[in-house]
């Protein structure tokens, strides 16, 4: 099914991503008497009444805030990219789809028109998942000796397709992993407005109506015919694998930011 796997059992655990910096950076410990060596002592009132000019009352303040400035400066350091990198640079260049990434939001779309239809994916950050199945196997030596490759964090995306004759909005909830789209199900919503806004009050209204059936219930013909419906609107093995790629650029990206402004607020 090219692109697509058929998704024969759903779990309804999900975790955020754990970042690759958590495994990379390495764990300072002083030794014992590394504080001891001889130098003049600085008197307590001085320390304090220095702080104090840029600190809050809190006696943790400084500590915080110096931990938080060696994290920045590690993250800026390990950070090899300047500008835009080159695989967005690329994807934005084929001018088939349209990149909606709002700094300081949780959510990235990717927008497009495709004939009479506007079709929208939209992810997030908070939806990185860790495969932990894969991890389990992660450095495991396959059957001929060889280490597997590390799996990529699934992305859960909602893909929404409405027309310009107003008739409704087909959704579809999917995953994007290791180049694939697993179809979880597929929705209608007679009200366009209904299926693809993004707010608390659509979501409760949703909540109270069919949503359409499992993906794999259905008949494998239909779920072939499905599958090229979308392939031909763009959503297929290239797009399944520039997702994660980007929502993993965005949220360090975002990390780095509130790294700043988690310390600027602390100095003051």
């Amino acid at each position: 099914m090219s692109a697509f796997r058929v998704l024969r059992s759903l779990t309804a655990s999900s975790s955020r991503a754990v970042s690759a910096r958590t495994f990379a950076r390495s764990i300072h410990v002083p030794r014992l008497g590394s504080q001891l060596a001889p130098r003049a002592a600085v008197p307590a009132s001085r320390w304090f009444s220095a702080s104090a000019q840029v600190m809050g009352d809190g006696s943790t303040d400084l500590a915080l805030s110096q931990k938080l400035a060696e994290e920045l400066k590690y993250e800026q350091e390990a950070s090899t990219e300047a500008g835009e990198p080159e695989f967005l640079t690329a994807f934005k260049g084929r001018g088939v789809w349209e990149v909606e990434n709002v700094e300081g939001s949780d959510e990235v779309a990717l927008t497009r028109k495709f004939g009479n239809e506007s079709i929208r994916v939209v992810f997030s950050i908070s939806d990185l998942q860790t495969d932990i199945e894969a991890e389990e196997f992660d450095g495991a030596e396959g059957e001929e000796g060889e280490v597997d490759a590390p799996h990529s964090s699934p992305v859960r995306c909602s893909i929404s397709i409405t027309k310009d004759a107003g008739v409704g909005a087909l959704t579809f909830d999917a995953m994007a992993q290791e180049g694939l789209f697993v179809i979880e199900n597929i929705s209608f919503y007679p009200d366009g407005k209904l299926g693809t806004e993004m707010t608390a009050e659509a979501d409760w209204k949703r909540r109270g109506l069919y949503i359409g059936p499992q993906f794999e219930t259905l008949d494998v013909g239909v779920q072939e015919e499905f599958i090229r419906f979308l392939q031909e609107r763009g959503i297929n093995d290239d797009l399944a694998l520039f997702i994660p790629e980007l929502i993993e650029h965005k949220e360090q990206k975002e990390y780095v930011k509130w790294l700043g402004k988690v310390k600027g607020f602390v100095d003051v």
